[in-house]
């Protein structure tokens, strides 16, 4: 008789043993992940401006960290590519990217990213997570997508452009196709089409790791003479907090804005897996966990991390049952440390199209077009975040500063001007609220009711329709129990319909109202 334990139970046992509830499907997927995310951290360190091994450090550490404490079943923490752009925003005037003190200030910004979001998970303000507007944010991810690409080109076609501005750079390779390396477009090519050729076969194919691997075959086979990773050290990074503090205060605003910006990212993927399989998250513990993985970076020589979407499908597709699949993850990228030099022959081509086959999803301009039939004030919203985000580059952060302040203004513009329209039927004027009646807005509502009423004759009835109240405070309360009071003095009769239920409670207290 087979005394064999069944797979499910092996993987269990092995749980129990180092003291984790690992299901066996989580072994398999999290490895299947870090097959995905080695490529991608060593892609996503180069777009951050730091060393290409930086991204192993993140790619380990982060994800392990934030095991402890996730709630969504199937995020995958780590380097992503908004956040590395966002990244060398806030570090580019600083430093010159790559060198040691550019290094040290990515860590020393991993670390303000997380203190920021662990704060706010801790004192349960995840609702934080939804304050970006979505003009705001279809706006500035699809001019990130952008940049992210263009900053890419160099490598991607094998030049090496006289400026340093990214945008410059992208028209510069564009416009000398002389310059351009055969063999480093042929790897740049052939990456892009393994990747999203392998998507449209099945998203669970990792196209990345295939194009990783074929990339890395052609150049020690070839002996490919363009820009590589190169000497990449093995072993473990060591836990240092010798960072630059003094510069700290400069790097507190793009860290709150990093921690804001790339947590969105995280609310859309886990909201979106959490509905589909009805399994709930808490975005306090999400907070928390994106928090302590990025103290985690921070702490071991890495830079800001976030919530990978690529990764977190093929986690999902891959059947992971708990978070603890994150764990397995960045455990193999942390076995894998001490062999990492044999990454040294990696082009650098193959990594530039691996980061824009990455963001290619995020450029999307039909919602773009489509705010503008459904909401023209809001179409302006997001095409302005679009323009800014690409005006203001590599500063993106400032550009999210401004779309946010743009978006507040302008609803609090809409909520100042509450819309009052009026008809008069006989002796009876019929008046309609729209809007929002709070202090703010009272002192506009109180001069065109009593415009409505000095214009209307022969009145005897008012007849106010609170239908489209959206909300109403005391301020605004006072206001209709004032005109109430004038337009009794004057010998009339105000009644109020359609009273929202939000809205009874304090007419009632404040107005004596008795109802319909």
């Amino acid at each position: 008789m087979d005394q064999t334990p069944p797979k499910e139970e092996v993987g269990v046992a092995l749980g129990r043993k180092v003291g984790l509830p690992i299901h066996p499907r989580d072994l398999l997927a999290g490895l299947g992940v870090a097959m995905v995310l080695i490529p991608q951290s060593l892609a996503y360190a180069e777009l951050a401006g730091l060393p290409a091994h930086r991204g192993l450090y993140v790619a380990a550490f982060a994800p392990i960290a934030a095991a402890f404490f996730a709630s969504s079943p199937w995020l995958q923490t780590g380097p992503v590519a908004l956040t590395a752009l966002l990244t060398l925003g806030a570090l580019l005037p600083m430093a010159e990217v790559g060198s040691s003190d550019y290094v040290a200030l990515a860590g020393l910004l991993a670390l303000v990213v997380g203190c920021a979001r662990v704060v706010i998970g801790v004192l349960r303000m995840g609702w934080m997570a939804f304050l970006l507007s979505q003009p705001v944010i279809v706006g500035f991810t699809s001019a990130a997508a952008l940049l992210i690409m263009g900053s890419q080109l160099p490598s991607a076609l094998g030049v090496d452009p006289p400026t340093e501005s990214v945008g410059a750079n992208a028209i510069w390779s564009v416009l000398h196709p002389g310059s351009w390396e055969p063999a480093a477009l042929l790897l740049t090519v052939a990456t892009l089409a393994i990747m999203l050729g392998s998507r449209r076969i099945h998203p669970a194919i990792p196209g990345v790791l295939i194009a990783g691997i074929g990339g890395y075959l052609f150049s020690v086979m070839t002996g490919y003479s363009g820009p590589v990773v190169g000497e990449v050290p093995g072993g473990f990074p060591e836990l240092s907090l010798d960072l630059p503090w003094t510069r700290l205060p400069s790097l507190i605003l793009p860290g709150i804005v990093i921690a804001m910006v790339g947590f969105a990212e995280v609310a859309s993927i886990s909201q979106a897996l959490g509905t589909r399989e009805k399994a709930p998250w808490n975005p306090d513990r999400e907070f928390v966990s994106q928090g302590v993985a990025n103290l985690a970076a921070g702490c071991l020589g890495g830079f800001p991390a976030g919530g990978s979407f690529s990764r977190t499908s093929l986690n999902h597709l891959a059947g992971a049952q708990t978070r603890w699949s994150g764990f397995v993850a960045g455990a193999a990228v942390l076995i894998f440390l001490p062999f990492s030099w044999i990454l040294a022959p990696l082009p650098k081509a193959t990594l530039a199209a691996v980061v824009i086959a990455a963001v290619w999803k995020l450029l999307r301009f039909s919602p773009l077009v489509e705010l503008w039939r459904v909401s023209r004030v809001q179409s302006v919203i997001g095409w302005s975040a679009f323009g800014m985000t690409l005006a203001l580059a590599p500063h993106v952060e400032e550009a999210i500063i401004l779309s946010v302040v743009l978006a507040m203004g302008v609803h609090l513009w809409r909520e100042l001007s509450p819309a009052l329209s009026s008809t008069q039927e006989g002796e009876t004027l019929l008046m309609e609220l729209r809007g929002v009646l709070w202090f703010g807005s009272a002192p506009t509502i109180e001069r065109d009711l009593v415009k409505g009423l000095e214009e209307a004759d022969g009145v005897e009835r008012v007849v106010l329709n609170l239908g489209g109240l959206g909300r109403i405070d005391v301020t605004g309360a006072m206001v209709l129990k004032q005109l109430k009071e004038n337009v009794g003095k004057a010998g009339l009769q105000l009644e109020f319909t359609d009273v929202p239920a939000h809205a009874e409670r304090v007419l009632r207290e404040v107005l004596a109202w008795q109802g319909p």
